[in-house]
């Protein structure tokens, strides 16, 4: 079960940060979601999509390896 419940974890920001990457790419070639009432304004929302998405799993996974001490001694808790 908590497996399962990981998995969540880090499925929904992933589906979050590729949508960040989908409105950002439609920016490019013009296209404007209809809830969004300027480009501009709908590359920024899939820039803050895909960066926070992009940066929760890749916090999850620096988390999970420095608990089982497979960071570098940098990166460990004095």
């Amino acid at each position: 079960m908590k497996r399962i419940f990981a998995l969540l974890i880090l499925v929904i920001p992933g589906i979050l940060a590729g949508y960040g990457i989908k409105l950002m790419r439609d920016m490019t070639f013009g296209i404007l979601q209809s809830p969004i009432p300027f480009l501009w304004l709908q590359f920024l929302i899939g820039l803050v999509l895909f960066i926070g998405g992009l940066g929760f799993v890749a916090g999850f996974i620096f988390h999970r390896d420095r608990k089982r001490n497979k960071v570098q001694t940098r990166f460990t808790k004095k």
